[in-house]
C-alpha cells in the first residue's frame, strides 16, 4: 500500500476497515473460501499455518501424513506466497484480515475438526480476529479443546543484536537490507509472545536454537527424488560454480564476487550467477553444475542448502560451529557442507579444484544425508515426539531445565 494511503487507513477505526474491506471483496466478486477440511477419521488432526515460507508449512503437513493415523493440512495469507509453493489452503490477505465471517468460521473449524494446530512465525491463524492478537487467539483455540505448537522460521525470531555480535558479516552491521533498530524491536515482541504463549515451540534452522533455546529442530523438509541425478560432480577440469543470490545482501554476493571473478578469469573456475529463474528450473541447473555457493552472511543453512546437497552437488557456505554442533547431536551426522567465508572463500574454492577427489567424497553424502534428515521423516518424528504424541503440559522453563 502507498504509504501516505497506509496512515490514512490506519486512522479509520477496525470495525469500518471490515466493513470497506468487506464491501471491496464482494463488488469483486471475491467470495469467502470454505473453511479447511481434513480426514475426521483419523486420530491426530493437525492445521499449520499461516507463513508457508518455502513451501515448509505444505511440506511438514505431507509429512504429518506418512503416518495413517494423521491428517493434516496448511493454511497460507496468499500474498505472502509469491513464488506459488504447494499449499493446501490459500487464502486472501484482505478476507482474513477483514472477514468476520471467515474468521469466526475458521475458529469454529479449528476447534471442532482439528485436534493441534501448529502457528508458524508468530502471525495470527485467526487473520484480523481479535485486532490480530496472536495470544488470544491462541487462547481461544485452547478454550475449543486445540493443542497449540509453534515454529519460528527465521526472518521471525533471529535477533539483531545477537547475530552481529556472533557474526563478523552478519547482515545487521547496518541498515542496507533492514533498518535493524525496527527489526530488533519485532524479534523481542516475538520472543516474548513465544514466553507467554508457553507451547512446544520448534525452528526450522539451527542457528535458530540461538534465539529460542527451548526450541526443538524441526528440520526443513524437500523431495530428494525431485533433485536426484546421475550427473558426475568435480571431473571437470575447470569447475563450474553456481551461486543463485535469491537475497544478495543476505547471501553476501558483493563481498564474494572479486574473488570469484578473479578465479573465474584464472579459468580455475567457471563462474555461473543465475538469477530470474523459477523453482522447476532449479533441479537441471544444479545438475549441470559441480559447486554451489550458497550464503555466506547468516551462519546457517536451509532449503537452498538442501536441495543441492539432494543433487550431489558440492555445496560451499558459512555455517557456524554451533550450527554444526547441533546437527551431529541432533542426527548423529556431520553437515556434508563445505565450510567457507568471506575472507577465505577464494582460498577454499582453490583447494577444492587441487583437491577433487577428496571433496566428491564430501559431495556423495550429501543425498544420504539429506535422505535422513530433510525427506520429512525426521521432522515427522520430531512432532511426533514434542507435540502430538506429548502429553498437555508444557512449560518453557521445564524444558530449559531439562
Amino acid at each position: 500500500m502507498n504509504p501516505t494511503l497506509e496512515k490514512i487507513w490506519k486512522l479509520i477505526p477496525k470495525f469500518a476497515q471490515d466493513f470497506i474491506a468487506s464491501t471491496v471483496d464482494r463488488v469483486s466478486g471475491n467470495e469467502i473460501p470454505a473453511p479447511a477440511s481434513c480426514d475426521q477419521s483419523k486420530a491426530f488432526r493437525v492445521f499449520i499455518a499461516p507463513a508457508n515460507y518455502a513451501g515448509q508449512g505444505y511440506r511438514w503437513a505431507r509429512a504429518l501424513e506418512q503416518n495413517e493415523n494423521i491428517s493434516a493440512r496448511n493454511m497460507v495469507y496468499a500474498e505472502i506466497n509469491p513464488f506459488g509453493y504447494d499449499v493446501d489452503f490459500p487464502v486472501r490477505w484482505r478476507t482474513v484480515t477483514h472477514s468476520r465471517k471467515w474468521q469466526r468460521e475458521q475458529l469454529e473449524t479449528l476447534t471442532s475438526n482439528f485436534t493441534h494446530v501448529i502457528i508458524e512465525a508468530e502471525f495470527p491463524p485467526l487473520g484480523g480476529m481479535f485486532g490480530e492478537n496472536v495470544l488470544k487467539q491462541v487462547e481461544a483455540l485452547r478454550a475449543g479443546g486445540v493443542n497449540v505448537a509453534m515454529v519460528c522460521h527465521g526472518s521471525d525470531i533471529r535477533l539483531p543484536s545477537r547475530h552481529k555480535e556472533l557474526e563478523p558479516w552478519s547482515p545487521f552491521v547496518n541498515d542496507d537490507w533492514v533498518p535493524v533498530e525496527k527489526l530488533e524491536k519485532v524479534m523481542v515482541k516475538n520472543r516474548q509472545l513465544l514466553d507467554e504463549i508457553d507451547a512446544p515451540t520448534f525452528v526450522s534452522t539451527p542457528g535458530l536454537l540461538l534465539d529460542v533455546p527451548y526450541a526443538h529442530l524441526l528440520p526443513v523438509v524437500i523431495d530428494p527424488s525431485r533433485w536426484a541425478t546421475s550427473q558426475p560432480v568435480l571431473k571437470r577440469t575447470r569447475l563450474k560454480v553456481v551461486h543463485i543470490p535469491s537475497n544478495p545482501l543476505v547471501k553476501g554476493t558483493a563481498e564474494i564476487s572479486e574473488a570469484l571473478t578473479r578465479l573465474h578469469n584464472e579459468e580455475i573456475i567457471e563462474y555461473i550467477q543465475v538469477s530470474g529463474v523459477t523453482h522447476e528450473e532449479m533441479p537441471k541447473i544444479f545438475g549441470n553444475c559441480d559447486i554451489v555457493l550458497d550464503q555466506f552472511r547468516l551462519g546457517d543453512y536451509g532449503v537452498a542448502a538442501c536441495e543441492a546437497m539432494a543433487a550431489g552437488r558440492l555445496v560451499v557456505s558459512h555455517v557456524s560451529k554451533q550450527a554444526r554442533e547441533l546437527i551431529v547431536q541432533e542426527t548423529g551426522l556431520s553437515l556434508p557442507i563445505v565450510e567457507a567465508n568471506i575472507d577465505n572463500i577464494e582460498q577454499v574454492l582453490r583447494n577444492i579444484a587441487l583437491n577433487s577427489e577428496h571433496y566428491s567424497e564430501i559431495a556423495a553424502q550429501g543425498p544420504s544425508f539429506i535422505n535422513y534428515v530433510h525427506d520429512g521423516a525426521f521432522s515427522r518424528r520430531v512432532l511426533e515426539r514434542n507435540f502430538l504424541f506429548a502429553e498437555n503440559k508444557f512449560s518453557h522453563a521445564n524444558q530449559e531445565n531439562s
